[in-house]
């Protein structure tokens, strides 16, 4: 599967290294993965050498082409916040948010409170549920349930 990792590039990243964790648990499982990026250090500069509209055309164009949205959104980020609903609002591609529980007193209602019936949540506590989630319900390529893709 082509997925859209989502993950914030000026918001908080301290969860980077479970950012890093998830492109590499999704990659080993076989899936590529379009923005992985984003979890390199230099993501921010990265970006602004491009500037903003490349970086818009070419992060559109990825939502476009991914079968699937999964972010780590425990960072404050507007950017995710903007992909998800544009996902969710415009198209029939599955979302899916990771969050820390420790993360949870900063997240916007907007991501603990979806409803929405593609997207699911997943709040964690540690980066072994991360991992088992994925592995468990993303697997090595297989169409997710309902996705058509």
């Amino acid at each position: 599967m082509r997925i859209y990792f989502g993950f914030t590039v000026a918001g908080d990243r301290s969860t980077v290294e479970t950012a890093r964790r998830m492109v590499q648990c999704l990659e080993d499982l076989g899936h590529q993965v379009l923005t992985r990026h984003l979890v390199n250090e230099d993501a921010r500069a990265a970006d602004r050498l491009l500037g903003p509209q490349a970086v818009y055309q070419r992060d559109m164009a990825w939502l476009g082409q991914c079968d699937l949205f999964i972010a780590e959104a425990s960072g404050s980020s507007f950017g995710i916040g903007f992909e998800a609903g544009f996902l969710l609002g415009a198209t029939t591609t599955k979302v899916i948010l990771f969050y820390g529980l420790n993360s949870i007193d900063k997240m916007s209602f907007l991501i603990t409170g979806n409803t929405h019936p593609n997207c699911t949540l997943v709040p964690y506590a540690s980066l072994g549920e991360v991992e088992a989630f994925l592995k468990a319900h993303i697997g090595r390529g297989e169409p997710l349930p309902g996705s058509g893709k």
